[in-house]
């Protein structure tokens, strides 16, 4: 699996509630796009329009070596998904504060691009505050635990 992009903003800003793997509808120039790695997943978020999942606000930039015949950056892409897993999500989104956003575009084994998609729920910003606090602690622990393997060689 080669990861193309990930979304770093999503765990800092939402508590993660359950993940799924699905596929993308691209054009062209958008998959050799994103086999050069451009493209960007910040603020970008999944809705659920006549029984099909769409993709907004992802930046795929446009193919630098393409012709005439480009794609709009930021058009709403199709998410391939089975309808009864559309169904689920669609309940699961109606509940207050949930929401669908991407974690990560990548390449399978087989070359296909896949997006790992997330329901979740947004932090508060006491929430985030204590999510700077456990790294920092998790951070100093690490170092610590550095220094005594050190001072045992």
């Amino acid at each position: 699996m080669k990861t193309v992009a990930t979304n770093r903003k999503a765990l800092y800003n939402y508590f993660i509630i359950e993940k799924l793997e699905t596929g993308i509808e691209l054009k062209g120039t958008e998959v050799k796009s994103l086999r050069e790695g451009r493209v960007s997943l910040e603020g970008g978020y999944s809705s659920i329009e006549n029984s099909e999942l769409w993709l907004h606000d992802v930046h795929i930039p446009r193919y630098e070596h393409s012709g005439y015949i480009t794609h709009d950056p930021k058009r709403a892409k199709k998410l391939l998904i089975h309808r009864s897993e559309i169904k689920k999500l669609y309940g699961k989104t109606k509940e207050r504060g949930l929401t669908l956003i991407p974690l990560s575009i990548y390449f399978n084994r087989r070359g296909i691009a896949k997006v790992e998609l997330a329901i979740a729920r947004g932090k508060r910003q006491r929430d985030k505050r204590e999510t700077i606090k456990k790294r920092i602690q998790m951070r100093e622990i690490e170092e610590r635990t550095k220094r005594r393997r050190k001072e045992r060689w």
